[in-house]
Order: C-alpha cells, then sequence, then structure tokens
C-alpha cells in the first residue's frame, strides 16, 4: 500500500507539473505576438483561395483542429496530410491557396520535402514552428514562433508543451482572422446546423 500511495503522490507531482509547464508556455506566446503575426491575418484574409493545413505526428493533429476551427469560423479549409502530397494530394493546392504548416522542429523530413513544390504552385506558405532558423522558418513567407522551453514530459520527449502550444497559436491566428472578417453567431450557426451550438445559436436567432 506503501509503494502505491507514493506511486500516485508522483503521478499528481508529475500532473501539477506538467499543467505548470504547459500554461506557462501558453502564457509567453502572447508576448511574441507582432507583425509577422499581423502579416499571417493579412494573408489569411486577402486570400482568394482555401487554407490547406499540413503536418506529421502529434503536429498533424494540431493541423487537422486548426483547419476544423478556420472552417467554422469563417475561413474554408482543409488539412493535407505531407505523405498523400507526395502521392497526389499537392493537386488539391492552388496559386491562390495559403498553406499553414506545422513542425516543432523544422526539419520533418515529409513535410520538407514538399515545400518547393508548395512554392512552385505559387501559394503563399505560413510555418508554425519551433525554430526559426530551420528549413521550414526559412522557407515560409511569414514564419510563427511556436518554440517552447521544455516540453511538459518528464523524458523531455513527448510533444506536449510544444503540442499545447502550436494549437494555442493556431486558434489565436482563427480567432483574430474570425474578428478581423466580422464573423456573427448568425455565421457561425450556418456552419453549425447540427448539435448543441447549433441549436443554441439558432434558437436565438429567431
Amino acid at each position: 500500500m506503501l509503494e502505491k500511495a507514493k506511486g500516485v503522490a508522483v503521478a499528481l507531482q508529475q500532473a501539477r507539473e506538467t499543467l505548470r509547464v504547459e500554461a506557462q508556455a501558453v502564457a509567453s506566446l502572447s508576448e511574441r505576438l507582432g507583425e509577422d503575426f499581423e502579416r499571417a491575418v493579412r494573408m489569411l484574409l486577402e486570400s482568394k483561395g482555401r487554407v490547406v493545413t499540413c503536418g506529421v505526428g502529434k503536429s498533424g493533429c494540431v493541423a487537422r483542429k486548426l483547419a476544423s476551427t478556420l472552417a467554422s469560423t469563417g475561413t474554408p479549409a482543409y488539412f493535407m496530410h505531407p505523405t498523400e502530397a507526395q502521392h497526389g494530394d499537392l493537386g488539391m493546392v492552388t496559386a491562390n491557396d495559403v498553406v499553414i504548416v506545422l513542425s516543432n522542429s523544422g526539419e520533418t523530413e515529409e513535410v520538407n520535402a514538399i515545400l518547393p513544390w508548395i512554392k512552385r504552385v505559387g501559394a503563399r506558405l505560413i510555418a508554425v514552428c519551433g525554430r526559426q532558423d530551420s528549413t521550414l522558418g526559412c522557407a515560409a513567407d511569414v514564419s510563427l514562433d511556436a518554440s517552447v522551453e521544455r516540453e511538459a514530459c518528464p523524458l523531455g520527449l513527448a510533444p506536449t508543451a510544444s503540442a499545447i502550444t502550436a494549437m494555442a497559436l493556431g486558434d489565436a491566428l482563427a480567432m483574430a482572422v474570425m474578428a478581423a472578417r466580422g464573423f456573427t453567431a448568425e455565421d457561425y450557426g450556418r456552419t453549425h446546423p447540427g448539435g448543441t451550438l447549433g441549436r443554441r445559436v439558432l434558437l436565438r436567432a429567431c
């Protein structure tokens, strides 16, 4: 029982440390929002096409969430897997599109392999990465700093603080564009005809 109690105490301590590290990582983002962020917002607002998000692993999960958030708040968007992009899905991207690529290291092979082709098509490129001097950061038209001091993982390996930071930065970008568009509750209801959110908005609009 004593060993079990010690194990629970260690687990609880790690859980609290995880939340502390992630909260600090997200809080530090606001100090880094500046000209690059404004350029990214303008790029999305001025785009005549769609937004394509891209990433692998945990960054891919965050990229999928970002596409969903953008699409539901007035900015048509979809997710493109970089591996599938190398086998035909690059045909989804046009010169009118903006591609948002997420990679903590900025050196993800599957992602960097398609960067020259994205540029060749003529699409604009926004990077969300932890290293501005990386291959991805240098290739992008705009690079947003999603760096973290350390991961919340006790091994320093699992993407934790970096994934949460990238997601928060993506949310900030989506909400900034939403506000600039003047997107209303009624507009939101039109993209959410089902579920509790949709019913709540539609009832309020009646």
